[in-house]
C-alpha cells in the first residue's frame, strides 16, 4: 500500500456498493456482523451503511477489549492503584470506563492514586527501571493484537532482573468470543462475518475455519479502510448466494494464512488458557482468555497481590451488553445522547475509542439524540 487515498476512493465505493445492491437478492435479508470496532468506526465514519441496500444489516459485534472487560476488572485495578507501594500504568481508553459506584481509574487518581497513562508496554518497563522503589503493575488489556507486546515486556523484565514489574493480565481471545455470539440460544441470527483486521495479522486466517466447517458460517477478513469494508461485504454476498462458506482473505496485503509465527510463538511462550474468562456482554467464556505461565509467576500481579475479582453489576439502564452481542444498536439506547455521552459516558461502549456509541456518536449518525438531551435539559 502507497496511498491511504486509493483505499477511499468515492467513485469505486460507489461502483463497489452498485454491485451489491445487483447482486443483493431482493427476497433475502442479508445479517453480517461486523467483529472489530475499528470497522464499526469505519462504517460510521464513511457513511458506509448507506451505500447498501435495506435488506444487507450490518451488526455490530463486541470486537472492543476495553467495551468488554466487565466492571469487576476495572474494580480489581482500582483497588491495586490504592495501594500505597504501587504505581498502575494503564492505556488513556480505559482511563473513564465505569466501576462500581461510579468510580473510574480516572477518579482514582484525582483521589490520589498513583496511576499513570503510558503509550506502550515498554513505557512501563521504563518506568520500573526508573523508580525500582515502586511495584509498577501494568494493566494489559487487548485481543491478540496487543499481547505479544505485553509477552515482550515480560521477557525483557525478566532479562533486566526486574523484581518490581508485573502485569495484570486481562487478554483475551477474538475466536472464543466469535464462538460465544454464536452459541447463544437467544442470540442474533448471522449468516457471515467480516473478520477482524489487526488480530487476524498476528492469528492469521486459520483459526476461522471452525466458523465455515461447524457453524457454516462464512468469514472474509477485512481491511479497515471503507473499500476494504465494501469488497468484503460483496465477497459474503457471493458466498451467501452461492451456498458456500469459505474463510476469504479480502486484507492480504497485511494478513496470511498462519499469521505472525513469532508473536504466536512467544504468546504461547508467556501466557496459557485460563478455565474461563467474564466478557461484559457475553458473560463467563470458557478458554476464552490468557495467563501466565507458573514460569512467569513472579511478574503476574494477580498472584503477587493476592487478587480476587468480585463480582459487579454494570448500570442496569445501559444498554452497552446487549450492543456487544449485536442485540440492539446504540440508538435503542436510552441514555444514549441524553445521559450518556462522550462526557458523561454510563458505559465501555460510549468511553473506548473503538466503541459503537462513540462512533454513532462522533460521526454524526444519530445527532438527533443531541436534540433530544438539549429538550431533556430544558424540562429538567
Amino acid at each position: 500500500m502507497k496511498h491511504v487515498d486509493e483505499y477511499r476512493d468515492g467513485e469505486l465505493a460507489r461502483a463497489i456498493a452498485r454491485r451489491i445492491a445487483e447482486e443483493a437478492q431482493g427476497e433475502r435479508a442479508y445479517r453480517l456482523m461486523e467483529f472489530c470496532g475499528g470497522h464499526t468506526h469505519a462504517i460510521s465514519r464513511y457513511g458506509i451503511e448507506d451505500l447498501l441496500p435495506e435488506n444487507i444489516r450490518l451488526i455490530h459485534g463486541p470486537g472492543c477489549p476495553v467495551c468488554v472487560l466487565p466492571m469487576g476488572r476495572i474494580d480489581d485495578a482500582i483497588r491495586l492503584a490504592e495501594r500505597k507501594e504501587v504505581t498502575l500504568c494503564t492505556y488513556a481508553d480505559l482511563m473513564r470506563v465505569p466501576a462500581s459506584g461510579g468510580a473510574s481509574l480516572m477518579k482514582a487518581k484525582a483521589n490520589g492514586a498513583d496511576i499513570r497513562m503510558v503509550y506502550s508496554t515498554l513505557d512501563a518497563i521504563a518506568l520500573a527501571e526508573k523508580e525500582p522503589e515502586r511495584e509498577v503493575v501494568f494493566f494489559a488489556i487487548g485481543f491478540e493484537t496487543t499481547t505479544p507486546p505485553t509477552a515482550l515486556a515480560i521477557r525483557l523484565a525478566q532479562k533486566k532482573g526486574l523484581a518490581n514489574f508485573s502485569v495484570f493480565c486481562n487478554h483475551v481471545l477474538t475466536p472464543a468470543a466469535m464462538q460465544a455470539i454464536l452459541d447463544t440460544k437467544d442470540g442474533v441470527e448471522i449468516e457471515g462475518f467480516v473478520g477482524p483486521a489487526h488480530v487476524s495479522t498476528v492469528i492469521g486466517s486459520a483459526p476461522y475455519r471452525r466458523f465455515a466447517t461447524d457453524y457454516h458460517k462464512p468469514v472474509v477478513i477485512a481491511g479497515f479502510e471503507p473499500l476494504d469494508v465494501l469488497q468484503a461485504i460483496l465477497m459474503l454476498v457471493r458466498q451467501i448466494n452461492e451456498g458456500r462458506c469459505e474463510i476469504e482473505n479480502q486484507y492480504r496485503r497485511a494478513v496470511t494464512e498462519s499469521g505472525n509465527a513469532k508473536a504466536i510463538d512467544e504468546m504461547a511462550e508467556i501466557f496459557e488458557l485460563r478455565d474461563a474468562f467474564e466478557w461484559r456482554g457475553l458473560g463467563e467464556i470458557r478458554k476464552s482468555a490468557l495467563k501466565l505461565r507458573d514460569a512467569y509467576a513472579q511478574f503476574d500481579a494477580e498472584k503477587r497481590f493476592s487478587m480476587v475479582t468480585k463480582p459487579a453489576r454494570d448500570n442496569p439502564a445501559c444498554e452497552c451488553g446487549a450492543i456487544l452481542r449485536g442485540q440492539k444498536r446504540p440508538q435503542d439506547c436510552k441514555l444514549f445522547g441524553v445521559a450518556c455521552t462522550p462526557e458523561t459516558p454510563m458505559g465501555s461502549c460510549m468511553v473506548s475509542s473503538e466503541g459503537s456509541c462513540a462512533a454513532y456518536w462522533a460521526y454524526g449518525r444519530f445527532r438527533q439524540y443531541e436534540t433530544r438531551r438539549n429538550e431533556a435539559r430544558k424540562a429538567s
